[in-house]
């Protein structure tokens, strides 16, 4: 099976992340968008360790689980591997060969691009257009992940009673999710922007330019961070400081001796990551940040990125300009928006 396949089936799009699964089903009538099913589901702690899949049984429950709370009724799912899961190459290729030849070719060049034994690997190829300065030759990107990767996550779907229809790759996903965003930002045709998705354990940085993604980056750093700094100091659990972070109540110390410093880490962490893509490309500014992820609603952190970095900043809502099923709260869906963006990207491959 494909990581990038075309399809036409009604399916829901799973983020399996660190510390949740999020399922999201999309319906569209002429160029509008409704959210017909959603839910987000906690895994238990260290189910899925750096976006590997580690207890594929408890993923497969919880996916279950949120299928059931979302009341979606397909049987089909897109899930995604991390980009560090992932080689992604663009190849020339000759623009005169059928599908079944290109196939074919690039199973043969394949080998030049990838450091594992070729049977250990699921491949998948789009071609993307005609070559610069030579028109008998197309640009073809090929994605490849190790087997494992995806049989790990075609498992959990199965587990949780869903089969995978399409195994994308997350940047991809959020690529596709972007293109609902970006209308409304206020930047120039070949702006850059920085969507920062910072979620429990990793930050990921993507740099977009025209919709498509040109550097993409990981580094360990999360909300799980915020939250142990909560259980440490005032003695709850896990759950309990995971729902008073998101929920408020706590001490009043809270603001000034934990949250602050936890979002200037943050501050400081997407600096870091701009700075390694500046020191790696030509370019050394960028128009706008977007902040994703479940850390992204920290209350004041985006005004804190704004100000600090001097740069214009938004938080990502995907789902924004969408109309809702009667079986979505607004409320809390709005909460959980800006951590779906991958789930998003997902959930709109129904409609290649």
């Amino acid at each position: 099976m494909g990581l990038i396949s075309k399809t036409q089936t009604p399916f829901v799009g799973v983020d399996i992340s660190s510390t949740a699964v999020k399922l999201l089903q999309l319906s569209r009538s002429g160029n509008r968008y409704r959210v017909e099913h959603y839910a987000v589901e906690p895994l238990p702690i260290n189910a899925v360790v750096e976006k590997n899949i580690v207890e594929v049984e408890a993923v497969g429950e919880a996916i279950r689980r949120a299928v059931n709370r979302s009341g979606a009724k397909t049987k089909f799912a897109a899930a995604a591997v991390a980009g560090s899961a992932v080689i992604t190459k663009v190849i020339p290729m000759p623009a005169d060969l059928d599908e079944g030849e290109m196939e074919a070719q690039i199973e043969l060049e394949a080998v030049n691009y990838i450091p594992y034994p070729i049977e250990e690997v699921n491949l998948d190829f789009e071609v993307l257009g005609p070559m610069p300065n030579s028109p008998e030759m197309v640009q073809v990107l090929l994605a490849a992940s190790r087997s494992e990767n995806v049989e790990l996550r075609q498992s959990a779907l199965e587990l949780g009673g869903l089969t995978a229809k399409v195994i994308d790759v997350e940047a991809f996903a959020i690529e596709n999710a972007f293109d609902l965003i970006v209308g409304d930002l206020p930047i120039p045709d070949d702006g850059l922007v920085a969507l920062v998705d910072i979620g429990a354990t990793m930050t990921t940085l993507n740099i977009l330019r025209r919709g498509r993604s040109l550097y993409s980056r990981e580094q360990v750093f999360g909300g799980k961070q915020l939250t142990d700094e909560i259980m440490r100091r005032y003695g709850l659990s896990y759950d309990e400081a995971g729902m008073a972070k998101r929920r408020g109540g706590l001490p009043d110390d809270y603001e000034l001796e934990v949250l602050e410093p936890f979002k200037e880490a943050a501050v400081q962490q997407i600096s870091r990551l701009l700075q390694f893509f500046y020191a790696g490309s030509e370019f050394n500014r960028i128009e706008q940040i977007v902040l994703a992820g479940g850390t992204a609603v920290l209350p004041g952190l985006y005004s804190m990125v704004e100000e600090q970095l001097g740069v214009s900043t938004i938080i990502a809502n995907p789902l924004a300009q969408m109309t809702l099923g009667p079986r979505v709260q607004a409320q809390t869906l709005a909460q959980d928006a800006p951590a779906l963006m991958i789930a998003t990207g997902l959930a709109l491959r129904s409609f290649d």
